[in-house]
């Protein structure tokens, strides 16, 4: 009777160890699948509504000796902010709203030549929304730069799918770009699929503010694509799922948009946008994507070519 209760829970503490030596794994792998966080300066050009000096002092003291923050440059004259940092995007345009004034962000480059730069608008079910952006740095690194709104906290898987066709909104992106036909892994991987970006983490208010750097995207590649957030966590392969060494088992397609090329730093001249008529700065009031984007804000007056 003895030896059968030690047998039993030997079986028992040897299940009990595995799935919390698993469960461990799972998260180790998951922070190592975010571990790609870029700290490289990269120049951000923001359009922002200033008509006089003090308006740029404010701005200035809002933005230098700002951890992450290193250098800026001021046009009044021009409205327009130049300011190289390590931050996203997202966090250079809250410094700089912060002094009540508004700012666009018109273009991003690195501190050498780019070799190209892609957007993609994401949209989805209910409030989720969002704005990607892609620079390749060198050959060997691409940045990634982005802002998700409308999430439930936790992370988030991140992929580039291979069709850019949202016919059937998320389902019609197809599965994850994968020239090489590798399994699922994470982004730190030898072998992985080229659009494995691991986990973004939204934070209580349902933002995924995130800057990644990656070895494997490449934006000339990536143009045309699709660009997909999911709503659950990416394994990174690592699990025992069925699905983990295919998709990550990150659930279901909760957002997604077309990757497509955007202007690099100095290379946006836009005042009115060409494809709905809107200013600039009409346009900053809109959705940034999804069914409000082509609608008039109620408050913002129709503006004329």
């Amino acid at each position: 009777m003895a030896a059968t209760i030690s047998s039993r829970f030997t079986s028992v503490s040897r299940k009990l160890g595995n799935a919390l030596i698993q469960s461990v794994f799972v998260a180790q792998a998951a922070n190592f699948g975010n571990n790609m966080d870029s700290d490289r300066p990269t120049k951000l050009e923001f359009a922002v509504q200033m008509s006089c000096d003090s308006c740029g002092e404010k701005i200035r003291a809002a933005l230098e000796g700002k951890p992450g923050v290193t250098s800026v440059r001021i046009d009044v004259g021009n409205e327009e902010v130049l300011v190289e940092s390590a931050l996203t995007s997202a966090e250079v345009q809250a410094l700089i709203e912060s002094t009540g004034r508004r700012a666009v962000l018109k273009g991003i480059g690195g501190s050498e030549r780019d070799l190209g730069a892609a957007v993609a608008m994401l949209s989805g079910a209910g409030s989720v929304q969002g704005v990607v952006r892609f620079l390749q740095l060198s050959e060997e690194v691409c940045l990634i730069d982005g802002t998700v709104d409308g999430l439930e906290p936790g992370p988030h898987g991140l992929h580039v799918h291979t069709l850019g066709d949202l016919t059937r909104d998320c389902l019609s992106c197809g599965e994850h770009y994968n020239p090489f036909s590798q399994q699922h892994g994470g982004p730190g991987d030898s072998e992985r699929h080229v659009g494995d970006l691991g986990n973004i983490v939204a934070g209580p208010d349902g933002r995924a503010s995130f800057r990644l750097e990656d070895g494997q995207v490449k934006v000339w590649d990536v143009i045309g694509r699709s660009l997909v957030v999911d709503a659950g966590e990416d394994d990174l392969g690592r699990s025992g799922h069925s699905l983990s060494k295919q998709t990550g088992n990150s659930g279901e397609r909760l957002a997604c948009g077309i990757i497509a090329r955007s202007a690099g730093l100095f290379q946006n001249p836009k005042r009115i946008c060409a494809c709905d008529g809107v200013t600039l700065w009409e346009e900053r009031d809109r959705p940034v994507a999804g069914k409000g984007r082509s609608k008039a804000h109620p408050e913002t007056p129709a503006a004329h070519l």
